[in-house]
């Protein structure tokens, strides 16, 4: 078992020490994390080389952008895009570019969206990708900029778009103006459309709110992962609006095929070749 493993690392110390030092012992388990779906405990090199799932459940765990443009797109092709936007304070909202800051130092990332171009097995894409790990990878002004300006890329090269959803939603901090961000992209994706490109959602845990409600479900090809959660309000506040008991695995992203409101489900190790072999496809 794991955990004998784990008991077997702290040996070299006596108990003693251990129980005197919780922080100590915090320090002797950082290498391994704890599987919140089986619980299961896990070395994390172990989760990393097996795409951040868990291999004992497949529980698909949330990814950084970083880790995510490193799985999909080739080695030493991403080249990264509006770089240079800085998030605003439109409404004098107390704390928030404090906050903001506090989160680029800890996250080494300046916002919830990376975007850029790149290749998979050698196909020119342009992509985004939100990360959680930044305000729950909420939209705001510069996160709407971003994935326009690479949907306007894509539309100016003639590439097919790639975005990946994670997020809790519209941006609070910035009221009306993180609203617009919807309409804004959506007339984006019209354009992009017309030209008769191909655009591929990959819906990821959790992916709510207002991305829903906009880029997230206007795809060509709408992809999941397994087990995400998908919706526009989360299921408590639908069931005390209608006053009904809603349906076993609601919003998760297995029922949502079941009922059409996705094309397929697609496991992370098997992400990158069917993206490819998507993107093939529209080429013929």
């Amino acid at each position: 078992m794991v955990i004998d493993k784990i008991k077997k690392v702290n040996n070299f110390k006596e108990d003693g020490d251990i129980r005197k030092n919780k922080q100590a012992s915090d320090m002797l388990i950082g290498k391994w994390i704890k599987c919140d779906n089986c619980k299961e405990i896990l070395y994390k090199d172990e989760v990393h080389n097996n795409f951040s799932v868990c291999p004992n459940c497949n529980k698909h765990f949330r990814l950084s952008a970083r880790r995510r443009i490193n799985q999909i797109i080739d080695d030493g092709t991403f080249k990264e895009m509006a770089t240079k936007l800085k998030t605003k304070d439109p409404l004098h909202f107390e704390g928030y570019i404090k906050k903001l800051e506090t989160l680029k130092e800890k996250t080494k990332i300046e916002e919830a969206v990376t975007v850029g171009e790149g290749k998979i097995n050698g196909k020119n894409v342009i992509i985004a990708v939100m990360d959680g790990n930044f305000l729950m990878g909420s939209m705001g002004s510069v996160v709407g900029e971003k994935i326009t300006i690479a949907i306007e890329e894509a539309t100016k090269k003639r590439l097919p778009l790639i975005i990946f959803c994670v997020s809790g939603g519209a941006r609070m901090q910035e009221g009306i103006i993180s609203l617009m961000q919807m309409a804004k992209t959506s007339a984006a994706l019209a354009k992009h459309n017309e030209e008769g490109l191909l655009y591929i959602s990959v819906l990821t845990d959790p992916t709510t709110g207002g991305v829903t409600a906009s880029f997230a479900l206007l795809a060509d090809i709408i992809l999941a992962e397994p087990n995400a959660l998908i919706g526009f309000a989360g299921p408590r506040v639908i069931e005390q609006t209608i006053k009904q008991k809603l349906p076993q695995g609601f919003q998760k992203s297995e029922f949502l095929l079941e009922h059409g409101f996705i094309d397929k489900i697609v496991e992370r190790k098997d992400l990158k070749e069917n993206l490819y072999k998507l993107i093939s496809l529209h080429d013929i």
